[in-house]
């Protein structure tokens, strides 16, 4: 017997990026990182969930990590964001909320490695990071705004093999 009473709908949220309530824009945002990642970065790992950007505990870096972390999460829902102080240093854990990958994998993973590369394209703006996306086999395609930008991946057979 089938107890729909029990059913649970979980929304997973799409793979986008959705600038339009931010308090600032997508050039704003990358000139952030970059200097954020130019001040304080300390170092980047991969963790079984996703990554982890690693930031000197220097002062105020660990409100300004969170602070980022917050804008990050309301414009980019289908990660999961911790920051936390271990060591003397600022750890930021980037994962996937659950399900996202279920869909796209190839979407939702190239997404996450785009965090472990950001220190490497994040001076360069929005265009270093569609640059690096479309190295991925992406292209970034925003709204008339500019403030929502949507990742539609290659064919399978155009897709690289590997970051």
């Amino acid at each position: 017997m089938n107890d729909d009473n029990n059913a649970v709908t979980v929304n997973v949220p799409a793979i986008a990026c959705d600038l339009t309530d931010a308090p600032d824009t997508a050039d704003e945002r990358m000139a952030e990182y970059a200097r954020l990642f130019s001040q304080a970065l300390a170092g980047r790992d991969r963790t079984d969930g996703g990554v982890r950007l690693r930031f000197r505990a220097d002062e105020d870096v660990a409100a300004w990590v969170r602070d980022l972390a917050v804008r990050e999460k309301a414009c980019c829902p289908f990660y999961n964001f911790t920051v936390s102080t271990t060591g003397g240093e600022v750890w930021w854990d980037i994962s996937l909320v659950d399900g996202v990958a279920d869909g796209d994998e190839h979407t939702a993973r190239a997404m996450l490695d785009g965090y472990f590369y950001a220190p490497d394209y994040a001076a360069d703006g929005v265009a270093g990071m569609t640059k690096w996306l479309a190295g991925e086999g992406f292209t970034v395609t925003p709204n008339e705004s500019g403030m929502v930008m949507q990742f539609d991946a290659a064919a399978a057979d155009e897709a690289p093999s590997g970051a």
